[in-house]
């Protein structure tokens, strides 16, 4: 089968126009990814990822670029703008979702949603999720991250609904300590007054199936609902209302199955106890 490039969106964000630069210069030297890799001294993957802006190079790799063209610090220049732009501009129309909506429903059934992760547990789950990204950039995404959490605790934030498979609960990310400080936290932040937190546990059996990973329903005054669905390397808007409406009732009946806050909270609890680094194992 004859690969197939992805589209590219240059017109997104610096990020992407810095990507879409590097394949119209390849293109038009007539070079594959593998020849520029070779030369870059980088995997043909880690270029193609840099390609569709899921990844920023590291900081050689905008002279080796304009060394090889012969742009003249076209490249340098580009990434002194990209490098600006904490995360991917595919992920911009979900955080500006996210940071106008009066009402936020979500669903993660592999990780703590990012809005309730705490920095040690971003920090570990950003480098599985990009495991050759230099420190600079990891420390990039954790505070971007930290920042989207801020709206929480403003003046009037939005009323929250989260929902999270009780894996979450009890899959290790990085060490005992940080997960016991990361079930603190969502104690914590499952007494606001404006949030409200349920585990759907194992007991419950089969459940709606989030194809994605992660679903979220956002409340925007004055727009349709719209649905965020999310997957490790990808996430996508749905808009359209037929749509929606289906991911809309599969929330529903998932919020149905879930335990109450209360009995959520005792389940949270428990987990943070089994994750206390000198406290007796639970059985």
């Amino acid at each position: 089968m004859k690969f197939q490039p992805n589209d590219l969106k240059p017109d997104r964000s610096a990020r992407d126009f810095f990507g879409a630069e590097i394949r119209r210069y390849r293109e038009k030297a007539g070079m594959s990814l593998l020849q520029l890799a070779e030369i870059l001294n980088y995997s043909k993957s880690f270029v193609a990822r840099i390609e569709t802006a899921e990844q920023l190079p590291y900081d050689d790799v905008p002279a080796k670029l304009d060394a090889h063209f012969g742009t003249d610090g076209h490249f340098g220049r580009l990434y002194a703008l990209a490098r600006n732009e904490r995360v991917p501009g595919k992920y911009r129309r979900m955080m500006e979702l996210e940071d106008q909506a009066t009402r936020i429903e979500e669903y993660t059934s592999g990780a703590v949603p990012g809005l309730l992760q705490t920095p040690e547990l971003a920090e570990r789950w950003l480098r599985c999720g990009h495991p050759h990204a230099p420190d600079e950039e990891i420390e990039s995404l954790v505070q971007a991250r930290m920042d989207r959490q801020a709206r929480l605790s403003a003046p009037k934030p939005p009323h929250c609904w989260f929902i999270v498979d009780e894996a979450v609960l009890r899959r290790p990310v990085g060490s005992h300590q940080v997960m016991a400080r990361q079930m603190k936290s969502l104690i914590e932040r499952g007494r606001a007054p404006h949030i409200t937190l349920q585990v759907l546990p194992f007991a419950a059996g089969e459940h709606p199936q989030v194809l994605g990973g992660s679903l979220a329903l956002y409340t925007v005054p004055n727009q349709p609902l719209v649905a965020y669905e999310e997957g490790s390397r990808s996430g996508s808007i749905m808009e359209d209302q037929a749509t929606v409406a289906e991911y809309q009732e599969s929330y529903d009946l998932l919020r149905a199955m879930a335990l109450s806050p209360r009995d959520s909270e005792a389940m949270i609890r428990a987990a943070m106890e089994d994750w206390q680094p000198c406290g007796p194992h639970r059985t």
